[in-house]
């Protein structure tokens, strides 16, 4: 990837997020599709998930140790665990270099 497209790239994901900014109040009529995704979001990180992600870690780097499952592999379900419970500081992270950025 060159350096310019890599720029354009940028430079359209900020004008996206300021787009995004600037559309803070809720809709009229959106109640229940708000609190259907808080639903799910609470569902994704809420304790039961948590213990899941835990009860795959392990089972995946048992299974990386003894040889059953590529590195590679499994090193991507511990990163999707990591982002899955990570995606709050990285939206508030992506949030706030925007403000910086408008």
């Amino acid at each position: 990837m060159t350096f310019a497209r890599l720029a354009a790239c940028m430079a359209a994901a900020a004008l996206t997020a300021q787009q995004a900014l600037a559309q803070a109040g809720s809709p009229a009529g959106s109640g229940p599709i708000v609190a259907a995704v808080n639903w799910v979001q609470g569902t994704l990180l809420g304790n039961i998930a948590t213990a899941v992600a835990v009860i795959a870690v392990a089972v995946v780097g048992f299974m990386m140790l003894t040889g059953r499952m590529n590195w590679r592999h499994g090193i991507t379900v511990i990163l999707g665990c990591f982002i899955l419970f990570g995606a709050t500081v990285i939206v508030a992270g992506i949030q706030g270099a925007a403000r910086l950025a408008g």
